[in-house]
């Protein structure tokens, strides 16, 4: 269902960026959300997994969009909006290892296109969730909180101090799967096709 040419230039592609990503900010930048959407991604296209490629739309779906859009107006207009892709703007990392970050340009239409030909899968906002959960725990308990990856620490760049830490942490826990993760689920599964599973076949 997916050409092989798509799928050997996102491995190229994804073969380029793991080294470069790897030296340059280290192993644990593969626990962003968007890194991992991208390789996961990679494993559904190959497998044409329904569920793997659903999960990760509807893990990146909307924050890709809001990348997107701080990353325009910011490059138009000079403002920062959000400031989720101002390190696109910092000169302390080389113009080719930011220029890689363009797939967010790339991957939520992508996703999109790739749940439109295989097919959406209802299970995936639940299972996206658990995974989420995962991730973030690890990201709290084992990385640098200066990295503050997948804002675990606070919104923004910097550790946030304004309540505890274990608190922040569960409301962000709650708040991603219900504000973020449900909306895009519902929003596919209305317009999108459904996996034979899911219509009864």
């Amino acid at each position: 269902m997916i050409p092989f040419s798509v799928k050997f230039f996102y491995t190229l592609f994804v073969c380029v960026l793991v080294p470069v990503y790897w030296r340059s900010y280290g192993l644990a930048n593969f626990l962003w959300v968007s890194d991992l959407a991208l390789l996961i991604g990679l494993a559904a296209t190959w497998l044409e997994s329904p569920l793997l490629a659903s999960m990760q739309a509807v893990s990146v779906l909307l924050l890709e969009i809001l990348w997107i859009i701080d990353f325009l107006v910011r490059l138009v207009t000079g403002k920062k909006i959000i400031g989720i892709a101002e390190y696109m703007f910092k000169s302390d990392k080389p113009l080719f290892v930011r220029g890689l970050s363009l797939f967010h340009l790339v991957l939520p239409f992508f996703l999109v296109w790739l749940v439109y030909v295989l097919g959406y899968d209802s299970r995936a906002w639940i299972l996206q969730t658990f995974l989420f959960w995962t991730v973030v725990l690890v990201c709290y308990l084992f990385t640098n909180p200066s990295d503050n990856i997948n804002w675990v620490f606070g919104i923004g760049s910097q550790p946030q101090q304004k309540i505890s830490p274990r608190l922040y942490l569960v409301l962000l826990m709650l708040t991603v799967p219900i504000c973020i993760y449900l909306p895009t689920h519902f929003f596919l599964a209305t317009v999108m096709p459904r996996v034979a599973t899911d219509v009864g076949h």
